[in-house]
């Protein structure tokens, strides 16, 4: 059997379409809260570097931060092992919810530390530890959602279905930017570093714990439960190791590309543009909600001319975009104008993002199906998404602030090369009728 020639999933029980309506919402609001958590801290980083680390140059405090929340990322090839293996011997439904409440006790832990006056180096070290348990959460999660949402979706509108997962994230996204935009509106600048900025996390953890009543409307996926291969390092690269270097490579520029475009473009608006913290807060709220409604329209076109055409339509504008892009971004001093570059790059990003989990679950069989997502997602964005900000930072502080644009198009090139060896899904429908 050739690597991507896919064994199509074993039917599923049969769901009315309340049922898989409801287990889409289920599955896709378990996301949400894991993703709201995971973001909260990027867009908190600006307050709270200060309170953890000594006083320094703010933009190496900024650094520091942004190297922990690096490190959350490094965790997410091990929490995509670990869950990947779970959900695909033990099923999707259970591995979701335990790694949404392992994201809810690393919020708790930040929201409850001691800061570097009081306790010291013990500090940041604490952070460290939950950023880790975030990190390793939300490699889980991804994984385990995307292979969920794929096969409890319908085969005709799979692609419009399939991009609420970014829906979500993004909505988790937008949620935080929301909570700190409100903080910022009723506590100020002086009150959001000293505690204000602890309440986004609270809120996370509490929401977190709305999962275990959101599960009673998951219905199990068909899948390889029981199966002596199920989940297994050595299945999955013996039979599948073309897919997982595919998978990798894709989301080596579509990561890159999309937290180039959110999490560090807040920092960058107001470090390189010279925004206020509040106006580059506002101004990521708006493009987030246009990024939002982008997803399921680009997952319906998904539908109609495939996965392939999508990724190749991404990696294209990518490589040709980037540069100018951002180039014009230094310029501009007009929150309208920021407003319509960063959306532009962000309909690029949504190629991509409306059916990430999709294409990629696609390619790998079912008994190995939510490990090979999760870990080749998980490897991929630790060593290019999670390290996007600091590397960003490093040329900002090296004086060379293009070599990151020119950084991010190069692999936009690794993701159009990739692109170009998807198979055609409009032939095939490996996820089964």
């Amino acid at each position: 059997m050739s690597e991507l020639a896919i064994e199509p999933t074993p039917a599923a029980p049969q769901l009315t379409d309340a049922m898989r309506l409801k287990a889409i919402v289920a599955g896709s609001a378990g996301n949400l809260i894991e993703w709201y958590d995971f973001y909260v801290y990027a867009f908190t980083a600006l307050y709270f570097s200060s309170e953890f680390f000594p006083k320094s140059d703010p933009l190496v405090q900024v650094m520091a931060t942004s190297g922990i929340f690096a490190v959350g990322f490094l965790m997410r090839p091990i929490g995509g092992w670990f869950f990947g293996r779970y959900a695909d011997r033990h099923g999707r439904q259970n591995a979701m919810v335990v790694s949404v409440l392992m994201m809810g006790a690393g919020a708790l832990l930040i929201a409850l530390l001691p800061t570097y006056a009081t306790i010291g180096a013990a500090a940041p070290a604490l952070l460290l530890v939950g950023r880790m348990l975030q990190g390793f959460s939300t490699g889980g999660q991804y994984g385990t959602a995307a292979t969920y949402l794929s096969e409890i979706a319908g085969p005709k509108r799979r692609g419009f279905w399939s991009s609420f997962q970014y829906v979500t994230l993004i909505g988790g996204q937008l949620t935080a930017t929301l909570v700190i935009l409100l903080l910022q509106q009723l506590l100020g600048d002086a009150g959001m570093k000293a505690w204000g900025w602890r309440i986004g996390f609270l809120i996370g953890a509490a929401a977190a714990a709305t999962i275990v009543v959101l599960r009673n409307h998951m219905h199990e996926t068909a899948g390889a439960k029981g199966a002596r291969e199920a989940g297994s390092l050595t299945e999955l690269f013996r039979h599948s190791t073309r897919a997982f270097l595919i998978v990798a490579a894709l989301t080596a520029g579509g990561s890159l590309m999309f937290y180039s475009f959110t999490t560090y473009m807040q920092k960058f608006l107001v470090l390189t543009v010279g925004m206020a913290k509040e106006t580059a807060t506002l101004l990521m709220t708006a493009v987030l909600i246009v990024f939002m409604i982008q997803q399921p329209l680009m997952g319906l076109l998904s539908d109609r001319i495939g996965r392939r055409n999508n990724m190749i339509v991404f990696a294209v504008l990518g490589v040709l975009c980037t540069v100018p892009l951002f180039s014009a971004l230094e310029e501009v001093r007009s929150p309208f104008a920021a407003f319509l570059l960063i959306a532009a790059g962000m309909t690029i990003c949504s190629f991509y993002t409306s059916i990430s989990g999709l294409f990629k679950a696609e390619l790998f069989p079912v008994h190995v199906r939510a490990l090979g997502v999760g870990l080749a997602y998980g490897v991929a964005n630790a060593i290019f998404g999670g390290t996007a900000e600091n590397v960003a930072l490093a040329f900002k502080q090296g004086g060379l602030e293009h070599g990151f644009y020119w950084y991010v198009t190069a692999f936009c090139v690794v993701s159009l090369v990739a692109a170009l060896m998807l198979p055609d899904t409009r032939r095939d429908n490996p996820l089964g009728k």
